[in-house]
């Protein structure tokens, strides 16, 4: 008996993550956590409703930090980047995460705007063991969209 055509869900371990104006070799990270949208709840109600509960209506969408983890190398793009923002400038940046197929082609992409560097995260050092040295990059996102 067929079951038609089988449809199975894409690997997490397949994606690439892009940043406008870095360069591909920063852009490899092993880890990227924190595509989440929310929308806050607003309850109302007019005094003179029949209805004994409120309204829900729809609030503000926020969107949380995106963080990428990625091996440290002698590439400090993500430093400067951050460095730009500790020093007053205003350097944000667009960019996606594109979630790929076996084929390694685009499946979905998950844009970003206005990202900016909030947080760096320097690997822990530990000389009994040999697991590579992690930095972590926290991006603040004012907008993010699933295409």
């Amino acid at each position: 008996m067929s079951t038609g055509d089988r449809v199975d869900p894409f690997r997490g371990f397949n994606f690439r993550v892009e940043v406008t104006t870095m360069s591909e070799a920063v852009a490899a990270f092993r880890e990227v956590s924190g595509l989440t949208v929310n929308t806050d709840l607003t309850e109302y109600r007019d005094g003179n409703s029949r209805d004994l509960h409120p309204k829900k209506l729809f609030g503000l969408r926020k969107y949380s930090n995106l963080v990428l983890k990625r091996g440290i190398t002698t590439n400090n793009e993500l430093w400067l980047w951050y460095r730009q923002i500790v020093n007053g400038v205003a350097d944000r940046r667009n960019g996606a995460v594109v979630l790929l197929d076996e084929e390694h082609n685009d499946a979905l992409r998950w844009n970003f705007y206005a990202a900016w560097p909030c947080k760096v995260d320097f690997p822990t050092f530990n000389a009994t063991t040999n697991e590579v040295a992690v930095i972590s990059c926290e991006l603040c996102v004012e907008k993010l969209e699933m295409v």
